[in-house]
């Protein structure tokens, strides 16, 4: 997978899946459709986190809000970046491009990678997963990020468990 390239070594992992019943190119181009903004639970989650309501949240914008495309397989994997304080109120995000990320050190900052991969399932149906891997920088981002991910954790999982029925959802229609 294209994320181990990207971060095999990391502090914290999030993992989610689901079957989806749609062929898996039609899922791959419902991942990029898909405006995750409808769902009222990220919405709130993202109120909630104090980063406001977004009229319209994709994979494209997330680009926009200091996120950076680091590959993709189509119609298999995507893989997108964000280097920052995450445990701050602003989150702290660092504009980076796919290289700069690959070197991305800055002391007090942490780093995380987030996927989605389409895989034909044993069943018939394709597997639609997601995972998210942060590192930690150094000792000082380690010990900052610990009580921030005890804390958002679960809403963290809730958001991205939203996200897989959206385009779930939206590769069937």
């Amino acid at each position: 997978m294209l994320i181990d390239d990207w971060m095999p070594v990391y502090d914290a992992v999030e993992r989610h899946e689901r079957a989806v019943a749609s062929p898996g190119a039609m899922v791959y181009a419902a991942l990029w459709r898909t405006d995750f903004a409808a769902s009222g639970v990220v919405r709130w989650l993202l109120a909630l986190r104090g980063l406001g309501k977004p009229r319209s949240l994709t994979l494209a914008s997330l680009t926009e809000s200091g996120f950076v495309k680091l590959g993709d397989r189509p119609p298999h994997e995507v893989v997108l970046g964000v280097a920052g304080k995450f445990w701050t109120p602003s989150g702290g995000r660092v504009r980076l491009d796919a290289e700069a990320f690959r070197r991305f050190e800055r002391p007090g900052y942490a780093t995380a990678v987030w996927n989605f991969t389409v895989d034909d399932a044993p069943s018939g149906s394709v597997r639609l997963a997601t995972e998210t891997r942060i590192r930690c920088v150094d000792a000082v981002a380690r010990r900052r990020f610990r009580p921030y991910w005890a804390v958002v954790r679960l809403g963290s999982g809730l958001i991205r468990i939203s996200m897989l029925r959206a385009i779930a959802e939206e590769a069937s229609r």
